[in-house]
């Protein structure tokens, strides 16, 4: 009976042995590469971070690393950004790497149709850069930005995109990419406009850009939303757009606009005034600058959302096919 014990005891000794070994091989042994950059979005944990080595082959077994990671106690802490990878490199190094290191780049993400107040909520709150601007008035910093320029609002003078930045560098160096981007784009745009647009500057480009950024998020509708604002602007209409009336609520707008806030007169409330507002109200994409530099060609003048779960709005060239189209898709009668 001792000598089946002794057998068994043994088995599983050589067992862990061997288990043990395999996973040594596994997690300390190098694996050629091509020269890797691990991204690790906000909110990665190890998980997820297993899973994208594993896909791009960088790691010989994703449980090993997971299983170590959690022996290690990391966790979910892991520092987001871009990690450069040597190319020779173990599952024990990247582990190490990611534990004990800053990232080398971090990725900072700014979404079309938001406004410059979260822009900079979220670049306040990016962890291991230099915050430079923190107490920086908006026209302090567009000063820095700029000086050629005498811009006196801050508000879709930066473009929307996904942007890598130097861990050891500054919040003022990504505002200046997002500045410079932007003014790229919106020149570009402004040079291969169409010609009888009711524009008097880059700068009434963008604005409406902005406008047609928080009406619409559909590709198809982008054109014709542009086309409805010109028109209305061509006839001396006023563009009584709810977005801008929203902008000017501020702090006031609560998710619901009533009828005293479309006759309360604000610089932004595009009924009760005409033309454009006075600067953009969002950052607009460059998909939105296309669409304000070539709308579609035709004459509608009215739209409202179709509330069918598209996206989409229907567009009318009179009054009448306009209060249709709202008995229809607002209050859904025929």
């Amino acid at each position: 009976m001792q000598r089946k014990q002794r057998h068994a005891v043994l088995l599983v000794f050589t067992f862990l042995l061997i288990l043990a070994l395999t996973w040594a091989v596994l997690l300390f042994l190098p694996k050629s590469n091509a020269g890797y950059r691990l991204k690790v979005p906000a909110g990665y944990g190890i998980s997820g971070v297993s899973r994208t080595l594993a896909a791009n082959d960088m790691i010989y077994n994703r449980w090993v690393f997971v299983g170590t990671a959690y022996m290690l106690g990391m966790g979910d802490k892991i520092h987001r950004g871009n990690y450069r990878l040597p190319r020779s490199v173990s599952s024990w190094q990247i582990l190490q790497r990611l534990r004990t290191g800053k990232p080398d780049s971090i990725t900072v993400q700014f979404i079309e149709g938001s406004t410059f107040a979260q822009m900079r909520r979220i670049v306040d709150n990016i962890p291991d850069i230099e915050h430079t601007t923190r107490d920086w008035s908006d026209s302090k910093l567009l000063q820095k930005l700029d000086t050629s320029r005498h811009y006196t609002h801050a508000e879709g003078l930066f473009f929307p995109a996904t942007y890598d930045i130097s861990s050891d560098s500054s919040d003022l160096s990504l505002y200046q990419q997002a500045y410079n981007t932007m003014q790229k784009h919106l020149q570009a745009t402004w040079e291969e406009r169409r010609s009888d647009l009711p524009y008097q500057s880059a700068y009434e480009l963008l604005i409406m850009a902005s406008l047609i950024e928080k009406e619409t998020g559909h590709a198809e509708d982008r054109g014709k939303v542009a086309a409805v604002f010109v028109n209305r602007l061509n006839l001396h209409m006023r563009l009584q757009t709810d977005p801008s009336v929203i902008y000017g609520m501020g702090s006031r707008y609560k998710g619901k606009i009533g009828k005293a806030d479309l006759r309360r007169d604000t610089p932004y409330n595009t009924y009760t005034r005409a033309g454009l507002p006075p600067s953009p109200i969002a950052l607009p994409s460059k998909a939105a600058l296309e669409a304000a530099a070539h709308p579609a060609s035709n004459d509608y003048l009215y739209f409202v959302a179709r509330n069918d779960g598209t996206g989409r709005s229907q567009f009318s060239h009179s009054l009448n096919e306009h209060n249709a189209a709202v008995r229809q898709y607002i209050l859904k009668k025929r």
